[in-house]
């Protein structure tokens, strides 16, 4: 059984349709790619997922458990953690203000400390920052701060949408270091990403959208070398 199964999911916003029958499914462990143009529904996709949004038909399964109506917070405790596009750290809170904000679903002290210790451990410039207000880092240092702090409330799966989105190339192969150890760390990964080359040269398996639906699936080294996939989204 997948970790996490969409199937058949259609989302609306007013009368138009942003996902037309969407179904893939993540496996447990796995890193998986969802590339596409712009506006081709994968920002949709995860705050569906995470239940930002609510699909108006099919349904949305995670370790076996229906959640395709369940509230955003309610699926922060069943362990998934979304790392928003646009990173949305809380500017005017300290680093460590906005870690503990991620573990704001658990309970036990202990375990919210050693999981800040390896949230500082992962990210040791986030240690060096941790009394500074989050508005006055750099766009890369958000970047991991929103991470860190999605990685506090201890997910089981993490979705991440563009975290490259507007960094500059040393933090953006920073970024994709920091997603191989979280994935290596036994946590399972959602990722979109405008950078369709650097995403599928991590993932397992990667799912192509386009204008809401999915058009190709597969291995993420068959799509790299895909020649469609190549003209579309690699610039070769």
């Amino acid at each position: 059984m997948a970790m996490l199964e969409i199937k058949d999911v259609e989302v609306y916003y007013g009368v138009i349709q942003a996902l037309k029958g969407i179904s893939f499914e993540v496996n447990q462990g796995e890193v998986i790619a969802l590339i596409g143009a712009n506006g081709a529904g994968k920002t949709t996709t995860l705050h569906t997922i995470t239940g930002l949004m609510q699909a108006k038909s099919g349904s949305i399964t995670f370790e076996g458990k229906d959640i395709t109506k369940t509230p955003a917070h309610s699926i922060v405790k069943l362990g998934i953690a979304h790392v928003p596009e646009g990173r949305r750290v809380f500017s005017n809170l300290t680093v460590y203000q906005n870690l503990r904000m991620g573990a704001y679903t658990r309970a036990d002290k202990k375990e919210i400390e050693d999981s800040l210790k390896m949230v500082y451990e992962r990210f040791p410039r986030l240690q060096e920052r941790k009394n500074q207000p989050a508005g006055t880092l750099s766009g890369g240092e958000q970047q991991m701060l929103a991470m860190g702090r999605a990685l506090m409330s201890k997910p089981k799966l993490i979705v991440m949408d563009e975290p490259s989105m507007g960094l500059s190339p040393i933090f953006v192969n920073e970024i994709f270091d920091i997603i191989q150890k979280v994935s290596a760390g036994g946590t399972t990964v959602l990722l979109v990403e405008q950078n369709a080359k650097k995403a599928l040269s991590i993932a397992d398996r990667a799912y192509v959208l386009e204008t809401g639906k999915i058009v190709l699936s597969g291995r993420a080294e068959e799509l790299l070398n895909d020649d469609s996939v190549k003209k579309a989204y690699l610039g070769e």
